[in-house]
């Protein structure tokens, strides 16, 4: 753990201390137990948009793709009665398709990810109306798949399984970007892009590969919500969820700039978002205040980057 982290633990065992002791039911396993559950849902896109922020880009389509993705898998098991292993596969499959094609377009097109990902979420959100002619997705009355729900929204040792597969999702992603060569290689092409390329590092490959895995894990979330909720409406599911993953990244200290970040970062930050919503409930403060709360976050965070930002420049200029 880097210092920033422990800096975001501290606050949110701090944060943790005041909710308890505002509202004790802070601290009831009900509320842990569903705490947990929402940090898993949350955590795995957050986990995915940290993967494109780390190369200096934005996923801004995430929500988009999770209502859209969510949908066909409910048609598929639920409608067209394909066994859930294919359909969670070929989901899977989708989501990893459509984070090559943008990762295509960012790359060999010379689009900026800003507007590519925004197009994204235009079209995927009005794609995923036109697949359901704009009425809700769910199950019929008693339609129930006891294997899928357990795996997917069941629990074990106590613990749900969202929030199971997010924390071997972290581990994995921590490995995979500081632990590894491909890692190395998207820290040193969002630090310095046109550097990277000359030291011979393919940059294209590395950022659609980031792309990949971003649709990759966008497309396992989905399942995870589409089995939550069990009814999607195109038109709203999955809305802001990308603000929220921005968020968790800024929080855990990636830069927008690209080129740094932490998945244990990643992974704090997804918690003090939801500890801080959580707070909002407990309180009976309005939730349209969540949006306020999440705003307020991304400024916070983006300003700590900034002056990070200068406070090492000052320290490398005194250093010469």
């Amino acid at each position: 753990m880097n210092k920033k982290d422990i800096g975001l633990l501290v606050l949110i065992l701090v944060v943790a201390g005041i909710v308890a002791l505002i509202n004790p039911r802070f601290l009831s396993l009900i509320n842990l137990s569903n705490t947990a559950n929402l940090i898993g849902l949350f955590g795995l896109f957050s986990i995915a948009e940290a993967f494109v922020i780390v190369t200096a880009g934005i996923e801004l389509s995430v929500g988009s793709v999770i209502a859209l993705l969510g949908v066909i898998f409910i048609d598929l098991i639920a409608v067209l009665g394909v066994p859930w292993p294919i359909a969670m596969g070929i989901v899977i499959v989708i989501g990893a398709f459509l984070g090559r094609i943008n990762g295509f377009l960012v790359t060999k097109m010379g689009l900026q990810p800003f507007v590519v990902t925004l197009c994204g979420l235009l079209v995927y959100r009005g794609v995923a109306r036109f697949y359901t002619n704009d009425a809700t997705a769910g199950f019929t009355f008693g339609q129930s798949f006891p294997t899928l729900e357990w795996f997917i929204a069941g629990r074990s040792f106590g613990l749900p399984h969202s929030f199971i597969a997010f924390l071997l999702v972290a581990i994995i992603a921590w490995v995979v970007l500081h632990r590894s060569v491909y890692g190395r290689h998207l820290l040193a092409v969002g630090k310095n892009e046109k550097a990277a390329e000359f030291s011979g590092i393919k940059s294209d490959r590395i950022i659609i590969g980031a792309y990949i895995i971003c649709g990759t894990l966008t497309a396992i979330s989905a399942i995870y919500f589409a089995m939550y909720t069990r009814s999607i409406s195109p038109s709203s599911h999955g809305s802001f969820y990308e603000l929220y993953g921005i968020a968790a990244c800024v929080l855990g200290g990636f830069s927008l700039r690209g080129g740094e970040g932490s998945i244990i970062g990643v992974v704090l930050g997804v918690i003090l978002l939801q500890m801080l919503q959580n707070l909002v409930n407990l309180l009976g403060i309005p939730s349209s205040l969540n949006f306020a709360v999440m705003g307020t976050v991304i400024l916070a965070g983006v300003l700590a980057d900034q002056q990070f930002a200068r406070y090492r420049e000052r320290q490398q200029i005194a250093n010469k």
